[in-house]
């Protein structure tokens, strides 16, 4: 199987930006769609972006369009999520997930990383 490490997060003014990472290792992600949900304090974990494995079709939750951006480095197996304008309603743990090809669901997640959006 593949492990998931995300990294990057931390603490940023409103308007700023930031990059994380997921690192897998375990097993190439070529295969693999990639994606990042996130959760904050008491909320459900929702969606923010996907890539795919195949042609590198990109999906993006609607509250993130236009600010945040996730590429794959296939060769470095590894996994983008570059956040810009960030707002306070960011705030959250961000986790990077992956779905085998064939998969219906992601079986994989890192740990998480903490993404503060200060006021």
């Amino acid at each position: 199987q593949v492990q998931l490490v995300e990294s990057g997060g931390g603490l940023v003014q409103a308007g700023g930006s930031l990059r994380l990472s997921c690192a897998a290792s375990g097993r190439t992600i070529s295969t693999y769609t990639m994606a990042w949900f996130r959760q904050a304090p008491g909320k459900e974990r929702e969606f923010v972006a996907r890539i795919s494995s195949s042609d590198g079709y990109t999906e993006y939750a609607d509250s993130v369009k236009g600010r945040f951006t996730i590429s794959r480095d296939n060769a470095k197996n590894t996994v983008f999520l570059q956040m810009n304008g960030l707002k306070p309603e960011d705030t959250a743990v961000y986790y990077c997930a992956a779905r085998f090809f064939g998969g219906t669901s992601y079986g994989y997640w890192g740990q998480g990383t903490q993404v503060t959006v200060s006021s």
